[in-house]
């Protein structure tokens, strides 16, 4: 008879989930030919190949999608046990743990999950910020609830989830009180030759920026791009910049930084959206959220 190992059952579940072996060695943190060795036991032991290849990825074979199923079952169960263990009063809610990029406004952020910590015995709010594909991959194994990012699950990744439009904004460009007296007159012409502080590449409403700014032939001086919202925010109260924002934060940008509006951009949209691994999360700080926006169930 054939006895299970989980810790096998852990590295195949894990390979499935990111569809790489070297992507499941980062998360593991183990050597990518370590678990290529682990896999082939596995199989070997079962009596039946899990995984095929195609291209650079590994798809599942038959039986290992019916594997995967139930290793779902079986990991979900077992980080609630733990979950309950280490919960002394085993009373208390499970924690709720969420991931968002730097490229989200901290203030966005706030409003959206600031709801989770008003539910009735809320738990633990545990927030880990990172790169979008780090998050996912650790949405995968299930080290997070809720992924909150300015894009859907971007099509070059493997991770099976639900992407749902959570929040969306217009953009508003926000500059210091001089920078901004001096574009308000005349915008959004005035934007060119201004200094500007630019989304890095990757950010979801750059591209969408920039074709703004081609549509109207609008040159701004691209002064710098930056990955991280609060260190645009900061840079644009210093002056070296005008940059753009979601307009539902202009309240929050004007009060915090003692910057001013100068004008909202037509057309282009900041969105966010909630990433899970389950169609409908059961957990009451989801639902707090989603009531926060009006996103139905």
């Amino acid at each position: 008879m054939t006895e299970l190992n989980f810790k096998h059952l852990r590295y195949f579940w894990t390979v499935a989930r990111l569809g790489t072996i070297a992507e499941a060695g980062r998360v593991l943190n183990l050597a990518p030919h370590s678990i290529s060795a682990q896999l082939a036991t596995f199989e070997a032991a079962l009596g039946v190949s899990l995984f095929r290849r195609s291209g650079r990825r590994l798809r599942l074979t038959e039986a290992g999608e019916r594997i995967l199923g139930h290793a779902d079952e079986i990991f979900a169960l077992g980080d609630q046990i733990v979950e309950v263990v280490r919960d002394d009063t085993l009373r208390r809610s499970l924690p709720f743990r969420i991931g968002f990029p730097d490229s989200l406004p901290k203030s966005v952020v706030h409003h959206l999950i600031e709801p989770a910590l008003r539910v009735e015995r809320p738990g633990r709010l545990v927030c880990r910020e990172a790169p979008l594909a780090e998050l996912l991959a650790e949405l995968a194994v299930h080290r997070l609830d809720l992924v909150l990012a300015d894009r859907p699950i971007p099509a070059e990744v493997s991770v099976r989830g639900h992407s749902t439009l959570l929040d969306e904004s217009t953009l508003t460009v926000f500059a210091a009180p001089v920078l901004a007296a001096r574009l308000r007159p005349g915008f959004p012409a005035s934007l060119s030759g201004a200094p500007f502080l630019l989304p890095r590449e990757g950010v979801a409403c750059r591209n969408a920026l920039l074709q703004w700014f081609d549509a109207l032939r609008v040159q701004p001086s691209i002064v710098a791009e930056l990955d991280d919202s609060a260190l645009m925010e900061a840079f644009g109260q210093s002056g070296a910049g005008a940059f753009a924002a979601p307009t539902s934060i202009g309240d929050r940008v004007l009060r915090q930084y003692g910057l001013e509006a100068v004008g909202e951009i037509v057309g282009v949209n900041s969105q966010v959206y909630a990433i899970t691994t389950e169609r409908r999360l059961a957990h009451p700080a989801m639902q707090a959220i989603r009531d926060r926006v009006g996103t139905p169930g």
